[in-house]
């Protein structure tokens, strides 16, 4: 077993002999396409902001690059989960289950509906909501009344069931499918990180009532800020895209609106960047897999830790590079952390969980052992696709 100050070591040999030269980033944007073309473009025809033809051609293009029917697109991932929700009909005082294990705006667009986060416990083998153990919590901690399911706690409606795809990697979306299905609770995907990433040959966000994605600087693809709402429901579709442009009747000049709508609608000089980036994915995709390649071999000998990889049957787009230190060793994450930063080499680690920040403390949760120990023990690395292009 290797020693405290010998994984120290080996952690940051290893890594520098993956990224090179230092200062690195975590993960920054590659412009190496038609992006000033579009933008140009986008500029000369004076449509700049949510009205314009790069807003329609971004919506078409992802929606045949995942192959959901519609795509909205609108100004970030947290707006996306947010409309997600409310029109799968979360409402105030709901409870939403989600990952303690996620980032901060997963919850957050729970609270934006005047919902509650529920939140559940992780699993090793794909870092996201481990569906076993959410099925037998349910079964022991709600009933079933009026075709919705109620919490035996707290008496309210457990709405909707979000699975976050944790740096790209697909959760268990069979498993959790069932237990939307048979507790009659909604499935809302959280697909913010995994543009790219398939279950079982689907993309990932396009297996629930409908899914979001995210494009901000640091994703797979950027549009500068935007998001998107995937579904394949024509209503769903044609609701969200009315919500998020302030919920304004179609006229040649008159301003009204029908209920409260958000005006949440994706810029065009941001789709321009967009359609650009998109042009590239496949070649971002196939850097971030030849960077993960060349970090299995950099860690291969490396004792006490373990580079994480797709789940079975999956494959995953890899945004995030990630290290999972074994539990005997998890006393040195922070300093693998502080020498590897001091090192110019910008490695974080995984979100504090949830349910031990302010604002979410006394929301509901299952036991989150699991999670617990994973936000103990990971570390992300050095992840911008132009590493996988690296020959050193």
């Amino acid at each position: 077993m290797a020693t405290s100050n010998t994984l120290v070591n080996e952690v940051v040999e290893a890594l520098q002999s993956v990224v090179g030269s230092t200062p690195v980033a975590l993960h920054e944007p590659s412009f190496e396409g038609n992006e000033w073309v579009y933008l140009k473009e986008c500029l000369d025809s004076t449509f700049v902001s949510s009205v314009g033809k790069f807003v329609d051609r971004f919506e078409v293009d992802l929606a045949q690059y995942t192959g959901s029917k519609y795509a909205i697109s609108v100004v970030n991932g947290t707006a996306a989960l947010q409309i997600g929700l409310k029109l799968a009909g979360v409402q105030t005082e709901d409870e939403v289950l989600i990952p303690a294990l996620t980032f901060v705006a997963t919850a957050n667009a729970v609270k934006y509906c005047n919902a509650t986060p529920h939140f559940a416990d992780s699993e090793e083998p794909t870092l996201g909501i481990d569906a076993s153990k959410l099925r037998e919590y349910l079964k022991q901690n709600t009933i079933q009344q009026s075709g919705q399911c109620i919490n035996k706690n707290t008496a309210k409606v457990i709405r909707a069931l979000v699975p976050m795809h944790t740096f790209g990697h697909p959760s268990d979306i069979e498993g959790l499918l069932s237990i939307s299905h048979d507790f009659k609770i909604a499935l809302v995907e959280d697909a913010a990180e995994s543009l790219g990433s398939f279950y079982q040959g689907k993309h990932t966000g396009t297996f629930g009532l409908c899914g979001t994605l995210s494009f901000n600087g640091n994703k797979t693809i950027t549009t500068g800020g935007g998001g998107a709402i995937l579904t394949n429901d024509k209503e769903i579709a044609r609701h969200a895209k009315h919500l998020t442009t302030t919920a304004k009747l179609p006229h040649a000049w008159e301003f009204r609106h029908d209920e409260v709508g958000y005006n949440y609608r994706m810029p065009n000089l941001n789709a321009a960047l967009g359609c650009a980036q998109l042009e590239e994915l496949s070649g971002k995709l196939k850097a971030k897999r030849d960077l993960f390649t060349r970090y299995l071999e950099a860690f291969r000998d490396v004792q006490g830790i373990t580079l994480f990889r797709e789940p079975k049957n999956c494959q995953s787009n890899y945004w995030l590079q990630t290290l999972v230190l074994d539990e005997d060793m998890s006393e040195l994450r922070d300093v693998i952390l502080e020498t590897t930063n001091k090192n110019m080499i910008m490695t974080r680690p995984i979100w504090v969980l949830l349910n031990e920040l302010t604002p979410f403390k006394d929301s509901p949760c299952m036991d989150l052992s699991v999670a617990r120990s994973l936000s103990c023990r990971i570390i992300n690395i050095p992840s911008s696709p132009g590493l996988g292009l690296v020959s050193l």
